[in-house]
């Protein structure tokens, strides 16, 4: 007896970033939940429709955020909106159509969501040249808004809040185009967990005021283990974890530097248990990745940010700190001074919490999934948005 076929969702991704995955991830899994007669195929676009060129690319852009975030803030700003530079960038970015075609012929997908822009490019310029009619979903996965995500044939945009839905109808999308879900994240931030058992589980002290320190995939917190030393000057000792993502180098570093502090300090690499660690600590200090914070926003976890990347992350900051669930240190000594005055003001950290409901992130991923369900069959007139988008 032949298996019935099922229908595909491809879902484009790219690993510039761990956001990007993390949303493919989560959308991946909602989908398997909740249509196990469906099936999702994501793809790292960058990696193949770019295979030989893609890990150059991807040194290139990682080490040009990390050591000049500033001319990364420029042109992350000039390109903002839609304008003569911004278009060139585009039109130098957006290539691979043959591969991207190729890709679509195998797969044979009823629809197509982007979470990585260049992604949401290349299938906008196939649809333009009449390469291709499949629907189009863009998963937008900060708090911001910029013109690198919008092109004129995406039938349909996900967003995390009001704010970025205004900001793409002042960019010229149509408000029906664009539905207000949150950034998609994984079910296990969903759940309910005792703190004492996964204390127990990982060797914590369960009452110990808690903090987590995460520097996204690349580790890093301001100027690596000088800022974690500056914590020595807290007055009282408290419960360090922190997340090192892939930078080994920086894990050594701390076991190395950290040894003789007064507080209990535990150093990861990269894990899969950050849901575990989030529901068991008081407060986290990181950098404001769109996914990393709307995971905390979901476990109700108040924030500290710290030294964001000029660009999507400061306007990830500014979103966060006006929705009242984090704060922002602009030095190690401020830094410091926030985190002593965060510990020792529970009516702060409640308050923050409090703010967190307010954007109900654990149904973010089962409701994109229904939105993208609802976009197949639906097509989108370039006639009808050209002027609007500037193309």
């Amino acid at each position: 007896m032949n298996a019935v076929k099922k229908e595909k969702i491809l879902i484009l991704t790219g690993n510039y970033g761990d956001g990007h995955i993390q949303v493919a991830n989560a959308l991946n899994e909602a989908i398997q939940i909740r249509f196990p007669d469906l099936e999702p195929v994501v793809f790292d676009f960058m990696e193949w429709v770019h295979p030989y060129s893609n890990q150059v690319s991807r040194f290139i852009y990682l080490q040009g955020v990390k050591k000049f975030p500033q001319v990364y803030g420029y042109i992350y700003q000039k390109t903002r909106r839609v304008n003569t530079f911004s278009k060139m960038m585009k039109t130098i970015l957006s290539t691979g159509l043959g591969r991207m075609k190729k890709l679509l012929e195998e797969v044979e997908p009823t629809v197509v969501v982007s979470t990585f822009p260049l992604a949401a490019a290349v299938m906008s310029k196939l649809k333009s040249f009449g390469l291709t009619d499949i629907p189009t979903v863009t998963t937008i996965t900060d708090h911001t808004d910029h013109s690198c995500w919008i092109y004129p044939y995406t039938d349909q945009y996900i967003v995390g809040s009001k704010l970025v839905r205004d900001a793409l109808i002042s960019l010229g999308v149509e408000k029906k185009r664009i539905a207000h879900t949150g950034i998609p994240i994984r079910q296990q931030f969903s759940q309910t967990f005792k703190r004492e058992e996964i204390c127990e589980k990982y060797g914590l002290d369960p009452q110990m005021p808690t903090v987590l320190v995460m520097g996204g995939g690349c580790g890093m917190i301001g100027d690596g283990s000088s800022t974690i030393q500056e914590f020595d000057a807290l007055p009282q000792p408290i419960q360090l974890i922190i997340v090192c993502g892939h930078n080994e180098k920086l894990r050594l570093q701390l076991k190395e530097k950290l040894k003789n502090s007064k507080h209990r300090i535990q150093l990861t690499g990269y894990i899969d248990y950050v849901h575990e660690l989030m529901a068991i600590s008081d407060l986290m200090i990181t950098k404001p990745g769109g996914v990393t914070t709307f995971e905390a926003i979901a476990m109700e976890l108040p924030m500290l940010l710290y030294k964001p990347i000029p660009g999507q992350e400061q306007d990830n900051a500014k979103f966060l700190v006006r929705s009242g669930v984090a704060v922002q240190a602009k030095t190690d000594r401020d830094l410091t001074n926030q985190l002593s005055k965060l510990l020792n003001t529970p009516k702060l950290l409640h308050q923050m919490r409090e703010s967190s409901k307010q954007f109900h992130p654990k149904e973010s991923s089962i409701a994109s999934v229904e939105i993208i369900l609802d976009t197949k069959g639906t097509h989108i007139s370039l006639d009808d948005h050209m002027y609007s988008f500037g193309v």
